[in-house]
């Protein structure tokens, strides 16, 4: 059920700090300093965290400089290093300013004018920490692939956000296109650098010190998603090494909390949740030899159990994503093709995701890769590298189940067909796209583009 409207006031209107985290943003930087000096805020004071090594700091510099000459405060904040990456920009920012609420934007997002008005009088409230608004999508339309990391952030945002907070459980700030108090960052710790997911860390240290948060499903700031399958997986691989390395940390506080058992329940499971990547990768590993096992008993019967298992786990998966458009304002009927091609590519992820989790388990680093952005106006694509390693384990699965299709279809095991069908387009999309992505980065390198990647 909806829960009782925040309590908002109009005329709560304390000083805003609007933080803007930047390193090498060039195609974007211009915009979202436009968006956030237009914003409708009596005192409203904005910081351009600027870590770049580019182009980025002139870009930056000359939207600052036209803004402040129409009387905008706005300071252009460069460090001496990139200590602790996003979360040390904003740490460090936060000594500059004193301001009571702190607005926070990616570089590809860009805020309508209105969203400070609508949003921040919801911390009126001083038992209120954090208020997030829900992402919309600049892209959606641009190719296959933004469709489909719409449709997945939706599911996120629209369907288990929402959930969460109606039913009084934790959910995250999402890194941007929020506002905080700035007592409750202070109180939980402040900003911290031992995770790549700063943002989801220091939520869950925030709400286990008893702050209240609040989900504005109805208020929705438009950002980019990545547009390239090398960038899609830059920005998984961050969540998921980030959200194992943040359980890491905080899974025993949760479970020694003095709160409700669903709670805790809903914690852990949320911050255990990529757990899917690994145990969808073994599953596709494991799938051809099952069908080989159950076929070699010589009972037909037993391979019917794929057609009933596709049909159990994509059922459950079809209805939450048709949920997501549906309650997210699109036609379900009119774009439900866009829901199997959702769970291939999810499948497709799979083995480079593992490697993601396998790194959050083992590793401690939390050096911050940027998700490549490019801007309404670039037509080239920025294509990050990708580790030889990821796009070899991907190549092989591809390889594994063109073999295993044509094996099933030759035997004419129909039944398991669709499950097979379903895990070697993921594998070959994927696959495939990394590597003509990487092949136009080169070329485009050579024509004065675009950097070469690996």
């Amino acid at each position: 059920r909806s829960p009782q409207p925040a309590r908002t006031d109009t005329s709560y209107t304390p000083p805003v700090l609007v933080q803007l985290p930047i390193f090498n943003e060039p195609a974007v930087v211009k915009r979202v300093i436009d968006a956030v000096a237009q914003l409708d805020w009596p005192d409203l004071r904005i910081q351009v965290l600027d870590d770049s090594t580019d182009q980025t700091v002139g870009l930056a510099g000359e939207r600052i400089r036209y803004w402040s000459s129409r009387g905008v405060s706005i300071s252009h904040v460069r460090r001496g290093s990139r200590t602790g990456f996003k979360a040390g920009a904003l740490a460090h920012g936060m000594t500059l300013d004193d301001a009571p609420l702190i607005c926070i934007f990616d570089a590809d997002f860009v805020p309508e004018p209105d969203f400070l008005r609508t949003l921040a009088p919801t911390l009126v409230d001083p038992s209120i920490g954090m208020v997030q608004a829900r992402w919309a999508h600049l892209n959606r339309n641009e190719n296959l692939l933004t469709r489909v990391a719409a449709l997945m952030l939706d599911g996120h945002f629209v369907i288990e956000h929402t959930a969460r907070y109606r039913r009084g459980l934790f959910f995250n700030f999402n890194g941007t296109a929020g506002v905080w108090r700035r007592a409750t960052i202070e109180d939980a710790g402040g900003w911290t650098h031992d995770t790549i997911t700063e943002d989801l860390d220091l939520s869950y240290r925030a709400q286990l010190r008893g702050w209240r948060f609040v989900y504005r499903e109805d208020i929705t700031t438009p950002a980019e998603v990545p547009s390239t399958v090398r960038a899609f997986l830059t920005q998984q691989h961050r969540w998921a090494k980030g959200t194992v390395q943040t359980a890491r940390k905080l899974l025993g506080r949760i479970v020694r909390a003095p709160l409700p058992w669903p709670t805790r329940l809903e914690a852990i499971n949320h911050l255990t949740m990529v757990a899917a990547y690994p145990l969808v990768f073994l599953l596709a590993l494991l799938l051809p030899p099952s069908i080989a096992a159950r076929s070699s008993l010589g009972s037909g019967n037993l391979l019917w159990l794929d057609l009933l298992t596709i049909l159990a786990t994509t059922g459950s998966i079809s209805w939450f994503y048709a949920q997501a458009l549906s309650r997210g304002g699109h036609s379900a009927r009119t774009r439900w093709w866009e829901i199997p091609v959702a769970m291939a590519i999810g499948v497709g992820c799979s083995a480079a995701l593992s490697l993601a989790v396998l790194e959050g388990i083992y590793s401690d680093d939390a050096t911050f890769e940027r998700t490549p952005k490019k801007g309404r106006e670039q037509r080239a694509r920025i294509v990050p590298s990708a580790p030889l390693l990821r796009r070899a384990l991907t190549g092989m699965m591809a390889l594994y189940y063109l073999g295993a299709l044509a094996w099933v279809v030759d035997h004419g095991w129909w039944s398991s067909l669709p499950f097979v069908a379903l895990f070697t387009g993921g594998f070959l999309v994927v696959s495939i796209s990394q590597w003509m992505e990487g092949h136009r980065a080169v070329e485009s390198a050579e024509m004065g583009a675009i950097p070469a990647t690996k």
